[in-house]
């Protein structure tokens, strides 16, 4: 949805009522865009932290999330290449690939797609996707039976806030079958709604930093 106003009359087929196969208010869904983009700056801007705090903060979510998965021989956990600020959980991927767990990473293939996932290895090549996201070069596509997300905040309900370009709702839609959807996050995320809409997913279980724990 943008901000842009309609110019005179509604479609008689009332196509532009819907999103992604949704039926929405537009004045609605405008809203609900504007909240979350000033909820999105405030938190992003707000898990700027020192060095020490993020590697003490990054510890404890490591710490908390091994107690909510243990990788083993089987499993197959997509997790994310860090950008703006999000927890950098890269070391957790390279134990959950000692341990024999299939690592797979996100790739954008359009921006009305759902996300591809590629086998990673800590030696494998890795080269610039899309947004300058490094992807592995060579991976093979495989389905994820856990997908661990970046939230940038994340409500009661389990419904994330992401960056806003909806890669994560289209593609847990799309999974068959549904994968187990954990978000990860910095302590201070949590908001009491993001207003869901009707394309909106929401996370099966979220750990944050300070140890909070949320399961549906």
């Amino acid at each position: 949805m943008t901000d842009k106003e309609a110019d005179g009359g509604s479609d008689p087929c009332f196509a532009h009522l819907l999103v992604d196969g949704h039926p929405v208010d537009p004045e609605a869904a405008r809203d609900v865009a504007r909240f979350r983009r000033a909820e999105r700056a405030r938190l992003i801007a707000a898990r700027a932290l020192s060095a020490e705090e993020r590697r003490r903060a990054t510890a404890n979510l490591i710490t908390e999330l091994a107690n909510l998965i243990a990788p083993a021989a089987g499993m197959t956990v997509a997790v994310y290449w860090p950008i703006r600020g999000e927890p950098d959980l890269r070391s957790w991927m390279h134990t959950a690939y000692a341990a024999g767990a299939r690592i797979l990473l996100p790739v954008i293939i359009d921006e009305n797609a759902p996300l591809e996932f590629r086998t990673w290895s800590p030696d494998c090549r890795m080269t610039r996707g899309f947004w300058n996201i490094p992807v592995p070069t060579d991976g093979e596509v495989a389905r994820p039976d856990t997908v661990i997300a970046p939230l940038v905040g994340v409500d009661e309900a389990l419904y994330r806030l992401g960056n806003g370009g909806g890669y994560y709702d289209r593609t847990l839609a799309h999974l068959e079958p549904r994968a187990r959807a954990i978000g990860v996050g910095f302590a201070g995320c949590l908001l009491p709604t993001i207003y869901p809409l009707p394309w909106d997913v929401p996370m099966d279980e979220v750990v944050l930093s300070d140890g909070t724990r949320i399961s549906a």
